[in-house]
């Protein structure tokens, strides 16, 4: 397993009470609102999709950084180290703004799997 299952629940227990979904993507697992990503697990700590709006809020919050995809930051995803992630006010802080990301985004419609 490429993540923490121990912060696989803290986030799960964050979330309880969202019809949220869970997939496994990239070696890791995320949590989805409606389709639409809130945050997720890796090695090494976790992401939250804040959106642009809320980016520069988020990456303000200690142990946060930008979320970097072969080399490249990713616009509205932020990074979360390990110990940062741990610390329930910065987490409580980072689901929120993720939560009000996906919130304001359309549900997206699963399309049918060819095959």
């Amino acid at each position: 397993m490429a993540y923490d299952e121990g912060l696989a629940q803290i986030l799960r227990d964050d979330l309880a009470g969202e019809p949220v979904s869970e997939r496994k993507m990239f070696g890791g697992l995320a949590f989805l609102l409606h389709g639409h990503m809130v945050c997720g697990i890796h090695k090494g700590g976790a992401m939250f999709r804040v959106g642009k709006a809320h980016e520069a809020e988020a990456l303000a919050l200690p142990g946060v950084g930008q979320m970097l995809f072969t080399g490249k930051p990713m616009a509205g995803m932020v990074d979360v180290a390990d110990d940062a992630i741990a610390t329930d006010s910065t987490r409580a802080r980072l689901m929120q703004l993720a939560l009000s990301t996906a919130r304001a985004l359309p549900p997206k419609v699963a399309k049918p799997r060819k095959g």
